[in-house]
């Protein structure tokens, strides 16, 4: 068996660990949290080096892709060089191939149709081809970047002109020392804002603690969708109880919850062998393919949030 750890910068309390089957391989993910604490993150990380198989970070991104260029946030190259003997990733690899795929499985098989749905994506500096493909199956996206990261009342419309804000926002946002809420911030009740993007808009995409951080009530989110990635049994009872009708995670259910990405792409490094910069795209699509990859499609209203697909 093969061991993988997610060191995650968000609450303690969503820690979890699961076994996956990845081919003829079984992987442990063990999910830690270390509620915002940089340095704690640091020193697990370091003393997990040479322990595990692959490591994984959360709560926080290393590398941003926009428009085909990528960018380096400081502090979580820091934390991603912790571990110099152990294949150590963020996610953001995987991302682009996972979140395109999950977007277009939902355009075929999904139980709605994305052409001319309108989307509101939190951000799209974190998985812009999360971004690429909602437009490619003919969504009509609404980009919160400068809402949800910065404070600033301005949906951006159209992958053009979040290229052009994307590349300027992009060298501002690799100071900062993370990009979504972290620690006692992700337990803490949603504080309503931007009320007008969320009516507006019959599915919300993107990172889910941003999703969360400012989500309205039943009133504005009734009958609605989420397609975002890591959720846990309170965060589906929330979404339920806001009157939300589907939730589409880009990552499979496994014991009750979905894993971020990092520990997702940790198992991949980890069962394939192979150190991260030698993965590929063909490498991450043929896994997905191998194990018949498909998002989990919960509809939210049916008894015990009944599941479709993994």
């Amino acid at each position: 068996m093969k061991h993988v750890v997610s060191v995650s910068l968000g609450s303690s309390r969503r820690d979890h660990r699961a076994i996956l089957q990845l081919l003829d391989v079984e992987v442990e993910m063990v999910r830690r949290g270390f509620d915002g604490d940089v340095e704690a993150a640091f020193r697990a990380i370091a003393d997990l080096n040479g322990q595990v198989d692959a490591i994984g970070l959360g709560g926080l991104d290393v590398y941003l892709y926009v428009a085909g260029e990528r960018y380096v946030l400081a502090d979580g190259l820091r934390l991603l060089e912790a571990a110099p003997s152990t294949p150590t990733v963020d996610g953001s690899t995987l991302k682009q191939t996972l979140e395109p795929a999950a977007v277009r499985w939902l355009r075929d098989h999904g139980p709605i149709e994305l052409n001319g749905l309108d989307v509101l994506m939190v951000s799209a500096m974190d998985r812009y081809g999360m971004a690429e493909t909602l437009e490619a199956a003919g969504c009509r996206v609404v980009y919160g970047d400068l809402m949800f990261l910065a404070g600033v009342p301005y949906p951006i419309t159209g992958l053009d002109e979040l290229a052009r804000i994307g590349r300027r926002l992009a060298r501002e946002m690799t100071r900062l020392p993370m990009l979504y809420p972290t620690g006692a911030a992700q337990d803490a009740p949603p504080e309503p804002r931007f009320q007008d993007s969320y009516a507006a808009c019959a599915m919300v995409a993107g990172d889910f603690h941003l999703i969360r951080r400012y989500l309205p009530g039943r009133e504005t989110m009734a009958g609605k969708a989420v397609l975002t990635q890591t959720t846990t049994a309170a965060d589906r009872a929330l979404l339920a109880e806001r009157g939300l009708r589907y939730l589409f995670t880009t990552t499979p259910l496994l014991d009750g919850r979905s894993f971020g990405t990092n520990a997702l792409e940790a198992a991949m490094v980890a069962a394939l062998g192979k150190q991260p910069q030698d993965l590929t795209t063909a490498d991450f699509t043929g896994l997905l393919a191998a194990i018949d990859y498909r998002p989990t499609v919960l509809d939210l209203t049916a008894p015990a949030h009944g599941s479709e697909g993994i």
